[in-house]
């Protein structure tokens, strides 16, 4: 039987990644293990079920793992944040700062509609920077409700702070 102890640990830890003075928690190793990875989609699921979800929003790239997954579960459908240049079609952009450098998200300008019940993930929450870029975004259509999801959360760098309390935020592992 794995649990969320058995997780935490399945997440390798990199010194000095991307740049010196970062230590990368590298969840490749846990999406990796067909059990860890179905116990977290089913982890994260479970806690979402019942809140009506229409679309989840992923955030370029890990986001899309367990963003899609849960989507397919969800019975909804998924939008990617990405990178510049990276979507074809008119767009919103939003720039942030990050640990580490600065950086821009954009969104496709029909992804969302003032009906959906939005699910943000991403797989880690460190400053909150991409996260509260990609909230911005997504209040630009005015949607019914959002709700905030992580993989992981590095609660040390409070990045939750950042983000409004106006939003139920729930992380599967925190560090």
């Amino acid at each position: 039987m794995i649990t969320l102890d058995d997780v935490a640990k399945s997440i390798r830890d990199v010194q000095d990644f991307p740049i010196k003075g970062i230590l990368f928690k590298d969840i490749t190793t846990a999406i990796k293990d067909k059990d860890i990875f179905n116990f977290v989609v089913d982890q994260l699921y479970d806690y979402y079920k019942d809140k009506g979800i229409t679309k989840v929003v992923g955030i370029e790239s890990r986001g899309f793992i367990f963003g899609s997954a849960l989507a397919y579960r969800l019975n909804a459908g998924f939008v990617p944040v990405r990178k510049p240049g990276k979507l074809p079609a008119d767009i919103y952009s939003k720039s942030y700062s990050l640990e580490y450098g600065e950086n821009t998200i954009n969104i496709h300008k029909d992804a969302l509609n003032n009906d959906d019940k939005v699910l943000l993930h991403d797989d880690l929450l460190a400053t909150g920077g991409s996260s509260l870029a990609a909230l911005e975004l997504i209040e630009i259509f005015n949607v019914k409700s959002i709700y905030v999801n992580f993989f992981v959360e590095l609660t040390f760098l409070a990045g939750k702070r950042k983000l409004s309390d106006k939003y139920d935020i729930y992380s599967l592992i925190k560090f």
